[in-house]
């Protein structure tokens, strides 16, 4: 262990502190509480090097360090206040545990001789958050800080990434130390053998129909373009799993869509008519498998190479054919060393569905009104290519996933855990990291409204990001699934909403609100040019549920 400054005591706050800063954490998001003081005096010292990001919710502050984390690589860090504080972050943690990310979430605990007593907001975190954590415990001392935050960080990278939680006291974030600092995290990958890699070379070049499917977490830029390169050399058809558009090139020829909520039926029996497939890094969840249905359990009809970073993960819903336990960067620098594979077989396979791909992103010639195809186009034309674009859930996340084009890794933010409320907190935290890039986010009027408090973080820190609120009154993927289940029978869907764009303007920053796609390119220029953030208020039919789905009457 390395030496504490100079020897001298610290308070448990200031070792939490730098214990964060030593492993790379250079902003904590959340929302400050009595039960935590000692660390914000210590956040107050700039010699400690972080900084925090004071959230208007618990819910967007973990989200915002969810996304912190996906863009980083490195868990994200959170801090709330106990009971109603951690409650609120649990969303965030439970994103963070389905989409695979890094997340540190940090509680401020009871004192240590009031607990067992039902003492104010009292709860035991190790089991609330069992179920969908990585570990979830205690620091039971200062002394314990910085073994307990390496821990924290190794787990929450080794293997399949994912959320750690940690609680702690006041009283142990007030007591003194001299305790040594730890160094920092080592991460530590899978590696696949030679051996293995020859092996699925030669169940590739077999193959008449292969398809090769990406997501998941732990990817970088390099094996992103390694694994586009790799298609692209071998003519390989390669799909991206659920929101995991940005991995490949989606201009590459090679490419043919994405297995997301409201992709192609096509893609879809592409999938069940493949006959070997090259999974790396994807768990195979629901939304990439089509509810298990395109892939059968336990045992595909398709021959499967699955690649995954974790190893709890081979084999706990589907059998592999070829099982390779590592990381999608090992895999990647592995399979471009290997002698290229001769693609006649698959040449007329790969073209087809790469012509199924780009006749599925031209618009729908029916619209109800405003032609959201048409605004996604347009912002695919004009955004830069490092543009980061986020978004939320429901159904107009339909129209950004199928008519978006993503060119280049780190620039799609996206729950996989399907969570409303997610793209605003994680705009800002794309702007806080790269604030030389456009960063763009797409939210439903439900889904910005879940987040909405937390526009004025944005607007506190002067970032400027573009929010573009498409707002059809309604819950419209529940009014969808009750459209096919229940016709005619509309139920809870409802919503009476503000206007948007004047929200944005009783914030002192620029809003609007547009009816026509005709007015969005005008519109965009207007909210890239702000100073601070925009907002573009589009108001949608209801009954334009999703490209192809209208309903006959204006609810």
């Amino acid at each position: 262990m390395t030496t504490a400054k100079d020897g001298t005591s610290r308070s448990g706050g200031s070792i939490l502190v730098d214990a964060l800063r030593i492993n790379g954490v250079d902003t904590i998001f959340g929302v400050p509480g009595e039960s935590a003081l000692p660390v914000f005096d210590a956040l107050r010292d700039q010699a400690h090097g972080v900084r925090f990001i004071v959230c208007r919710h618990e819910a967007n502050a973990c989200h915002m360090a969810e996304a912190d984390g996906k863009l980083r690589g490195i868990p994200g860090v959170c801090i709330v206040s106990r009971g109603p504080g951690a409650m609120h972050a649990t969303v965030g943690v439970h994103t963070a545990f389905q989409d695979s990310t890094p997340l540190i979430l940090i509680i401020g605990q009871l004192p240590r001789a009031h607990r067992g007593r039902e003492g104010f907001q009292e709860m035991d975190y190790s089991r609330t958050f069992a179920d969908m954590t990585k570990w979830a415990a205690d620091i039971p001392s200062a002394e314990a800080i910085p073994e307990y935050v390496s821990r924290a960080f190794h787990i929450a990278t080794h293997g399949r990434p994912g959320p750690v939680v940690l609680s702690v006291g006041e009283d142990v974030l007030s007591e003194m130390s001299a305790v040594a600092d730890a160094p920092a995290f080592k991460p530590v990958a899978a590696v696949p053998s030679p051996r293995i890699l020859d092996e699925a070379r030669e169940m590739l070049q077999t193959a008449e129909r292969p398809l090769v499917i990406v997501g998941g977490s732990g990817w970088t830029a390099e094996a992103s373009a390694g694994i586009t390169a790799f298609c692209l050399a071998n003519d390989l058809p390669v799909v991206a799993g659920f929101r995991s558009q940005d991995i490949v090139d989606n201009r590459a020829p090679v490419y043919m869509g994405d297995l997301s909520l409201g992709s192609s039926r096509a893609l879809t029996e592409r999938l069940k008519a493949a006959d070997l497939l090259l999974v790396v890094g994807d768990r195979l969840g629901e939304v990439t498998s089509k509810s298990y249905g395109a892939l059968a359990v336990p045992d595909p009809a398709q021959g499967l190479i699955h690649v995954f970073p974790g190893a709890d993960e081979l084999g706990r819903v589907y059998n592999a054919d070829l099982p390779i336990l590592a990381g999608p960067p090992e895999f990647v620098a592995g399979v471009r060393n290997l002698t290229p594979l001769d693609p006649t077989r698959w040449r007329g396979w790969r073209a087809e569905g790469r012509a199924a791909y780009e006749a599925y992103q031209r618009p729908p010639e029916k619209v109800a009104g405003f032609d959201l195809a048409k605004a996604v186009l347009h912002l695919a034309e004009v955004l830069p290519d490092d543009a980061i674009v986020t978004n939320g859930a429901g159904n107009y996340t339909i129209w950004l996933h199928r008519f978006y084009r993503y060119r280049a890794f780190g620039t799609q933010l996206a729950p996989k855990s399907g969570c409303m409320g997610y793209g605003l907190p994680a705009a800002i935290a794309a702007k806080l990291r790269f604030p030389d890039r456009a960063v763009v986010a797409l939210a439903g009027d439900g889904c910005f409204q879940m987040a909405s408090p937390d526009f004025a973080t944005a607007v506190h820190h002067k970032l400027p990001i573009v929010v573009i609120v498409v707002n059809n009154g309604a819950y419209g993927s529940i009014r969808a699934h009750q459209e096919r289940h229940f016709p005619g029978r509309e139920s809870g869907t409802r919503l009476t909403n503000p206007s948007y764009a004047a929200l944005a303007q009783a914030y002192g920053v620029h809003g609007e609100e547009i009816h026509s796609h005709a007015a969005f390119p005008a519109a965009l220029d207007r909210a890239l040019a702000a100073e601070g953030p925009a907002l573009i208020e589009i108001i949608m039919p209801t009954q334009q549920l999703t490209p192809d789905l209208i309903l006959s009457v204006e609810p």
